[in-house]
């Protein structure tokens, strides 16, 4: 099981093994999410880059607005943690 130690900073570092698995680079932020059990969860605060294909504007196709890009990413994100408080992989 890789571990961390916390720094006075209150900062840790990742160990390669999780910042591989999760697809993380320096630069990416995660976020942490805690459940009513108290267990936390660590993960990307963005989708990996390759969701993303399909989004910009096609011909033919309506423009989406910001306001509905805030929509579907809170969407997603409800549905995320739905998803994880009912302990699904």
């Amino acid at each position: 099981m890789p571990t961390s130690t916390i720094t006075s900073e209150g900062q840790i570092r990742l160990p390669e093994e999780v910042r591989e698995h999760l697809h993380l680079a320096a630069g990416d932020r995660v976020e942490f999410l805690i459940d009513c059990t108290g267990k936390v969860e660590l993960r990307p605060a963005s989708p990996p880059i390759q969701s993303l294909f399909g989004m910009l504007h096609q011909p033919g196709m309506r423009a989406v607005s910001v306001e509905e890009m805030n929509e579907g990413i809170a969407q997603f994100h409800a549905a995320e943690n739905e998803r994880i408080l009912k302990g699904e992989a």
